[in-house]
């Protein structure tokens, strides 16, 4: 059986050649578009993280005891150290796929959390479309980052078809890093790892989303009505005998927990960060946020803040 560069047997060699599983510390990525009876099995899993983003056709990967299949637009991420395999879907013509093994950041983790399947890997089947054009792009750009030396200008974004990289440069490997982390944030920020709670209006949900996603911006019933095509009174009934409170309310909600961040997470002034998320008055602020923590917003940041940070 071939053994990889990192003493595991692989079998990728018997079944059209795989992407290079690299020692810990490297990151590696490539661009695939590899036809029927294609496949890689590693018996020992990984000693990184394996990323796969697929552009067309259609693949099926396994790790452990769980299987999923991937389409356009569905990122698959394998944890290292689990038996794992992928292959072209038995009946499709081709599975064209970007990937990439890298030591993931820590942070990673709780974005891909929802997305859970067992045994370590990570299925995100639902990437909005509209971030699509974005995250190949954000895929490029790694191909080139990663061929960086880090003394002259980066190279331009590579073509799909671009041949292996390997960022060994620690400028190199950092950027590399950054094009993918904006990869999985692009495509789980906007995802559903579970179906909607049934019942749910879709114009509510909708509403909700706007909420979550800009907290800091001024909404008011009236604007948030208007963005889903509801009269605000129809809006604030409606929202409020489908998700229990009333739409200031989950604002209310929604503008706490974005502060909570930004004190975790950032050394911006209590008063900037009252304004950022979208408190107008600074007392107002610190009275509710002790009143929803247990604490005022200073004392927060010294219990929870990233001492990195």
């Amino acid at each position: 059986m071939p053994v990889r560069a990192d003493g595991l047997p692989d079998t990728a060699a018997q079944s059209g050649g795989g992407d290079p599983a690299p020692p810990p510390g490297l990151v590696v990525l490539g661009h695939f578009d590899q036809p029927p009876g294609y496949g890689v099995s590693r018996p020992h899993g990984s000693a990184s993280w394996l990323f796969t983003w697929t552009t067309a056709g259609r693949g099926r990967l396994w790790q452990g005891g769980a299987r999923t299949t991937a389409g356009a637009g569905e990122l698959v991420a394998l944890a290292p150290g689990v038996p794992h395999g992928y292959a072209v879907e038995p009946g499709a013509r081709h599975w064209r796929f970007w990937w990439a093994h890298c030591q993931a950041r820590p942070s990673w983790a709780a974005w891909l959390r929802p997305f859970d399947t067992g045994d370590g890997m990570y299925a995100v089947t639902s990437a909005p479309a509209g971030v699509h054009g974005r995250v190949g792009t954000a895929f490029r750009r790694m191909h080139a980052d990663a061929r960086w030396t880090g003394t002259e200008a980066p190279p331009d974004a590579s073509p799909p078809d671009a041949q292996i990289a390997v960022a060994h440069g620690s400028a190199a490997r950092e950027l590399a890093l950054c094009a993918l982390e904006e990869v999985i944030l692009l495509t789980t920020a906007g995802a559903r790892p579970t179906a909607p709670r049934p019942g749910i209006d879709a114009r509510i949900r909708r509403a909700r989303e706007l909420i979550d996603a800009d907290p800091g911006a001024p909404h008011t019933v009236r604007s948030l009505a208007g963005g889903v095509a509801l009269s605000p009174s129809r809006f604030a009934h409606l929202f409020s005998r489908q998700l229990g409170q009333s739409p200031m309310r989950a604002l209310r909600e929604a503008r706490l927990r974005h502060a909570a961040r930004l004190l975790e997470s950032t050394d911006l002034p209590v008063e900037r960060v009252a304004a950022a998320s979208g408190f107008v008055s600074p007392f107002h602020f610190n009275r509710a946020f002790r009143e929803r923590y247990g604490e005022p917003p200073g004392a927060y940041r010294t219990t929870h803040g990233d001492p990195l940070g």
